[in-house]
């Protein structure tokens, strides 16, 4: 007789005895499968329990589903509501035709695809995340190749733009050729994980660039006398005037992809061969980022918990546009966020709706400005308020005064530093007596591209780029370095996902008397580096000696002070 799941689970320490019993009781009342119990509990994750049924059924569990595994030929044999509905994907596993399942236990969807694939399958499990993101990934859609070619077959007749509907842009198989590039262009970018698309005309040709880990790579070469009827449809799809070509349009478009909701916000410039889009892809269902999940080394992390939990003051985070800004506000609120506070942000726009949060959306053109807001906010009674951005010094004595009337103030700031914001307050006119008593924090981010963990390679920098990231060669014996290489996994570019490095300096006696006195940037700078402060290029060389990115990456974003020994040493 074969070993229970529960057993399995106990043996291995995933469950307790006293879990066991609860979830049981559960079980004897409900008649729910006691894995789903454990899981619904929080005793086991899905990982947990599908491991637990691999064992106990003596077959593979697959932690990744990669493209070597993938056969477009299998995949193009079972329509893909099928694959979805039942969460299973046919793939080439150690040789042999293997369904993937998150329920090997449900025979029916198994034995209907082995009936299509027609011959012997294999059975493997997996979760429900890892076979969807495989399905969503790589079921075969036409390429960009049979898309150009079925508009040429279109002709140069009327080109049908579609009407916009709620729906799933991976089902696009029987939409106009228009319709179905655009879906694809969407789809595609969604795909390699793309933050923005950009579709620029030229003289002779369009190009569709998409960017991924903050670099931009050319994608495709639609034909450019299809250009107005791509812009078009795009315009449709936001419901913006298609008529207007001359003035700048800003739009929102909400589309679906599998189950993963995608929000995108559409900017239209007319330029001299043609309008411009610019489009930035928000996916939903990636959420808000936990603050310990932001990789913040030890000291730094105690500085940011011991000042978002002060009752008032202002943290103020720097950095450029698409350093990460918003992504740690929003990991910041979201552990402040409790029943007992009253928390109101003021953002333009609004990026990810946070329950038990109240968030204003800027409208400047019926004169709803960050300064406007933010005095209506006041007479709500709040206890911490997020001001999406201070532009002007009228925002900033506001948020002053807030923060010296007993609210905690979170914002950002275009510095490249987080010395500079000092210089950048006083710039913008606030009393330095004003920015010591009430700034409590200033911090600045950027961000690196991560190396890919299937293909980096080791090798051994040159003594110049060693110097350069601010070590001697002594210290540099000891650390082994990383360069990208590129692979499948990471679509040839070295790099997969980014991560943040930061430089964070807390408002002290000694600093704020340093602001009263109006000291330089560089004074305030290594008082803060004698105090502990971490600059961003030392955060930065800590990923490096991980193995985790480049020296040219973080060079990149971070001035890293020379090596103090002697070149050579």
């Amino acid at each position: 007789m074969k070993t229970q799941i529960d057993q399995i689970l106990l043996e291995e320490g995933i469950i307790t005895k006293d879990q066991l019993k609860e979830s049981q009781k559960i079980l004897s009342e409900s008649g729910k499968p006691l894995g789903e119990i454990l899981i619904e509990k929080g005793f086991a994750t899905q990982k947990d329990v599908l491991r637990a049924v691999s064992k106990q059924l003596s077959i593979p569990f697959l932690e990744k589903i990669t493209e070597q595994m993938i056969d477009p030929s299998l995949l193009n044999n079972v329509p893909l509501k099928f694959l979805r509905k039942h969460i299973v994907i046919p793939v080439i596993f150690e040789g042999q035709k293997t369904i993937i399942t998150t329920n090997p236990r449900d025979l029916e969807p198994i034995d209907n695809i082995a009936l299509l694939l027609k011959g012997t399958v294999g059975v493997a499990i997996s979760t429900s995340k890892i076979i969807t993101d495989a399905i969503n990934k790589y079921y075969p859609f036409e390429t960009s190749k049979e898309m150009m070619k079925e508009l040429k077959e279109e002709g140069e007749g009327e080109i049908d733009l579609g009407a916009i509907e709620e729906k799933d842009i991976m089902e696009m198989a029987n939409e106009a050729p228009i319709v179905k590039l655009v879906n694809h262009i969407i789809f595609q970018a969604i795909k390699e994980d793309s933050s923005d698309i950009h579709i620029e005309p030229f003289e002779k040709e369009l190009k569709v660039r998409y960017r991924v880990d903050g670099v931009l790579y050319e994608r495709m070469l639609p034909p450019k006398r299809y250009q107005d009827a791509i812009i078009s449809r795009i315009k449709i799809m936001a419901n913006l005037d298609i008529a207007e070509k001359r003035l700048p349009q800003d739009g929102r478009i909400e589309v679906r992809v599998g189950d993963r909701p995608i929000d995108i916000r559409l900017s239209v410039l007319p330029c001299s061969s043609g309008e411009r889009v610019a489009m930035r892809l928000l996916d939903k269902t990636k959420g808000i980022i936990n603050l310990k999940h932001l990789n913040f080394s030890d000291r730094d992390y105690k500085i940011i918990i011991k000042n978002i939990e002060r009752p008032n003051g202002i943290i103020l985070i720097s950095g450029p546009t698409g350093s990460g800004k918003t992504t740690t506000l929003y990991a910041i609120l979201n552990r402040l966020n409790q029943t007992s506070v009253n928390i109101i942000t003021v953002e333009d726009p609004v990026e990810y709706k946070i329950n038990g949060v109240n968030q204003v959306h800027v409208k400047e053109e019926i004169g709803l400005t960050f300064a406007n807001a933010l005095r209506s906010i006041l007479r709500q009674d709040p206890d911490i308020i997020l001001i999406g951005e201070i532009r002007d010094k009228e925002t900033a004595e506001i948020a002053t005064q807030a923060a010296l009337t007993g609210h905690l103030v979170l914002s950002t700031i275009h510095t490249n530093n987080a010395p500079a914001t000092i210089t950048r307050l006083i710039d913008m006119g606030v009393e330095p007596f004003l920015i010591a008593s009430s700034l409590v924090c200033a911090m600045s981010q950027r961000l690196v591209r991560q190396l890919c963990d299937n293909c980096k390679q080791i090798y051994k920098p040159d003594p110049e780029m060693i110097r350069k990231i601010g070590l001697t060669q002594t210290q540099a014996k000891d650390i082994t370095f990383y360069k990208a290489i590129g692979c499948d996994e990471c679509i040839n570019t070295g790099y997969k996902g980014r991560i943040a490095i930061f430089e964070i300096m807390e408002i002290d006696d000694e600093m704020a008397h340093l602001i009263v006195e109006r000291s330089d940037t560089t004074v305030i700078k290594q008082k803060a580096i004698e105090k502990g402060m971490i600059t961003l290029g030392q955060d930065g060389l800590r990923y490096i000696k991980e193995g985790k990115t480049t020296i040219d990456e973080v060079l990149s974003v971070a001035f890293v002070e020379e090596a103090i020994e002697e070149f050579g040493a």
